[in-house]
């Protein structure tokens, strides 16, 4: 296996014009210094589709899809990174040439091809164990009394697990399957755990399947449609034993970075523009079999925040339609953080008592179940009528334990005419004061494995900016080289590093792009991740500032205010600790003194807004 060195990524751009690319799959029309279409990546009335040919970008206005000539042929013709620039390459008559992985880099390729494969055919053997064996009747008549046909079966690669030892290890390793692999897969366990020389130990005996006497459903990667993971579901009534088995975590399945479903369901919720969250398998599948199809599943109850940041690229509100019981309720409670972390408007459906999704469909359709889905309250109307109806709510101490967890919910909101409506509809509900339920609101603690503070937001996801500095400081150094070199001599990493959403702009001064060259921006777009490259083409989309050198100066003058200004409360609100030592309270003074000096010798930015 070999790497593609970065010259000729950029050679296969400048040789493949965006334009004529794009316009060989569907026709573009000419608005201005750029060309429009509807867009494919979304359905759509009016043209929001863009393609810039003096940027050599395109951004859909409408779906929010956009990038380099690389990105759209990944997205239209669903292929990896390497497999577009081999498409390019091709069509531009360019020899490709290749340089060679590292070994410990072509193992892991290895490997990761070989898991994919053993996924793949291991959906096909307990497909086809589901259909054709007679062990199988049990779960064939399993899925019939839940409605899911032989073609439904068919369609969603639906297995079943027999109850052998290792009927299917014994089967992989026919195929030429390693033990290795079999164990690096999940989908075997050895007794007594995994050693070194798996591969040397020939005694079969030690090595059992993970799955047995389980309904199989394949947890396929959303982009590609690849079988990752499988979850199984039992078919004993046993309390002790688990309803569901999931693969466990391997090099090419992370269980909170998928949701089940997404590859089949991903275009409906994009042109819905909204996802409803089930809790099961059976619950997703018989809804989308039934007429609704914008549906999800997450690897468990509740969100996590990678999942809430991949729906926000198809969704703008999610409909959570978990079971009436007490879990459902605690698994919609769960999610509400990191879904709001990203703006995401979250409504509730509530099942009727004792029924689910698949249940209600069975039983009254799926227009029934549509309309129940249309019909769902936002999260916090739908709380705060439940917990009124509650005994808890007759008395003074339980409204006041009612209101903190309201409280505790809305401090989540990031909007703030959104908060400040919620707490109104709350306050009247409640029967409470405004301004006390307000206090309570910034004072509580918010609830989740966040306790109130905001969890680190991984380096290759796209932070929104919305701070004016930031989206200044990287327009200035994406279209201005003067601008651009000033700040990368400056101690940008220094300033920055103490900022939370200064992601983007590190980015930009830490690689190697020169604003107007075009070979190092197709080189620096290829090297982020989809929401960082669409955030950034759309800078480059934007005309240049029209002083990008004293923009640069001003955003850089009104963040070290702005941080000299966070130090000097931070220590006078040291200074009002009661119990004090008179040494350190000395100490701090002088701080203060040194600080108030710097603050004076930063000049203040000349535009009003920033600071």
């Amino acid at each position: 296996m070999q790497r593609i060195p970065e010259d000729m990524i950029e050679r296969i751009a400048a040789s493949n014009d965006i334009v004529e690319v794009i316009g060989s799959y569907f026709p573009l029309k000419r608005a201005g210094a750029t060309y429009k279409a509807l867009c494919p990546f979304h359905q759509e009335r009016s043209p929001s589709f863009t393609v810039n040919p003096h940027k050599q970008l395109f951004k859909c206005f409408g779906c929010g899809a956009g990038g380099s000539v690389y990105r759209f042929v990944m997205l239209y013709e669903n292929l990896s990174f390497v497999e577009a620039i081999r498409k390019l390459a091709q069509r531009a008559g360019i020899p490709l040439i290749e340089q060679e992985l590292t070994a410990e880099d072509q193992a892991r390729m290895d490997l990761r091809r070989r898991l994919l494969a053993l996924h793949r055919d291991a959906a096909e053997w307990f497909h086809l164990q589901l259909m054709r064996q007679k062990f199988a009747v049990p779960a064939r008549d399993y899925l019939k009394k839940r409605g899911l046909t032989a073609e439904v079966a068919k369609s969603w690669k639906i297995g079943f697990a027999p109850e052998g030892w290792d009927l299917f290890g014994a089967w992989a390793r026919q195929q030429g399957y390693s033990v290795r692999e079999l164990l690096e897969s999940g989908l075997v366990s050895r007794r007594g755990g995994e050693d070194e020389d798996a591969d040397q130990n020939t005694d079969d005996a030690q090595y059992y399947d993970r799955f047995r006497n389980r309904i199989m459903f394949p947890i396929c990667e959303h982009k590609n449609g690849d079988v990752i993971a499988f979850s199984g579901r039992t078919l004993e009534a046993n309390p002790r034993a688990a309803k569901y088995v999931n693969s466990p975590e391997t090099m090419i399945f992370t269980k909170g970075e998928v949701l089940f479903g997404l590859h089949r369901t991903m275009r409906s919720i994009i042109d819905k523009k909204s996802a409803i969250v089930c809790e099961g398998q059976i619950d997703l599948i018989t809804a989308y079999e039934a007429g609704v199809t914008n549906v999800i599943a997450p690897q468990g109850t509740a969100f996590t925040d990678k999942q809430a940041r991949m729906l926000k690229r198809y969704a703008q509100e999610v409909v959570l339609c978990f079971d009436s019981d007490a879990a459902g309720e605690k698994a919609a409670e769960r999610s509400l953080e990191s879904l709001l972390a990203e703006d995401l408007g979250v409504r509730v459906a509530a099942m009727p008592p004792g029924e689910d999704p698949d249940s209600l469909i069975r039983s009254q359709g799926g227009p029934a179940f549509a309309e129940r889905m249309a019909a769902a309250q936002d999260f916090f109307s739908f709380q705060v009528d439940r917990l009124v109806r509650t005994p808890e709510f007759q008395s003074p101490k339980g409204r006041a334990n009612i209101a903190h967890k309201m409280a505790g919910w809305i401090s989540l909101i990031k909007d703030a005419a959104f908060r400040e409506a919620v707490m109104g509809q709350v306050t009247t509900r409640l029967e409470i004061s405004m301004k006390e339920f307000a206090n309570l609101v910034v004072r509580v603690k918010q609830p989740g494995k966040g306790k109130g503070a905001a969890d680190p937001v991984p380096e290759n996801v796209a932070t929104p900016l919305t701070d004016p500095n930031f989206r200044l400081l990287a327009l200035a150094a994406l279209h201005d080289k003067e601008a651009c070199d000033w700040l990368r001599a400056a101690p940008f990493r220094d300033l920055l590093a103490r900022e939370t959403d200064a992601g983007l702009v590190l980015q930009i001064l830490e690689s190697a792009f020169e604003p107007g060259d075009r070979g190092s921006q197709n080189t620096f777009l290829a090297s982020l991740p989809a929401g960082d490259e669409a955030t950034i083409s759309e800078l480059l989309s934007e005309p240049p500032p029209a002083e990008p050198l004293a923009q640069a100066s001003d955003c850089w003058n009104a963040l070290a205010r702005r941080q000299i200004q966070r130090h000097i409360e931070a220590l006078q609100a040291r200074l009002r600790t009661p119990g004090i030592s008179l040494e350190e309270r000395l100490k701090i003074i002088g701080e203060l003194t040194e600080l108030t000096v710097s603050l004076r010798e930063v000049p203040p930015p000349s535009r009003p807004f920033l600071g």
